[in-house]
């Protein structure tokens, strides 16, 4: 049985309308979000933003720190840092793997 476009947390679903409801924000903060590329929804062909599952993660967590009081200038480099972070333990991860290998 084929993969679903749902079945795929990166697949682009979500209209900004669909968004804004969910996490209940304003349109203007999430097209905001874009502008200041804090995170890059994808585009329909008629240039509409979609979002997918992981987006609107992100967008979360975004929320959570904005609410904080944290600029998005402060909150696009910590999503920057998370993800060097995330790269670097996977880097080790695999490291360790072949390090143990060769035992």
């Amino acid at each position: 049985m084929p993969d679903l476009p749902f079945d795929d947390e990166h697949a682009p679903l979500y209209s900004l309308g669909q968004v804004a409801e969910m996490l209940q924000v304003q349109h203007a903060f999430l097209r905001r979000l874009d502008q200041h590329d804090v995170i890059r929804p994808s585009r329909s062909s008629g240039g509409q933003r979609r979002y997918s599952r992981r987006d609107i993660v992100v967008v979360q967590h975004v929320t959570r720190m904005a609410e904080e009081g944290m600029t998005l200038i402060a909150i696009r480099r910590i999503l920057e840092l998370e993800r060097e972070v995330a790269r670097l333990r996977q880097e080790l991860k695999e490291t360790r793997a072949r390090l143990r290998d060769r035992e």
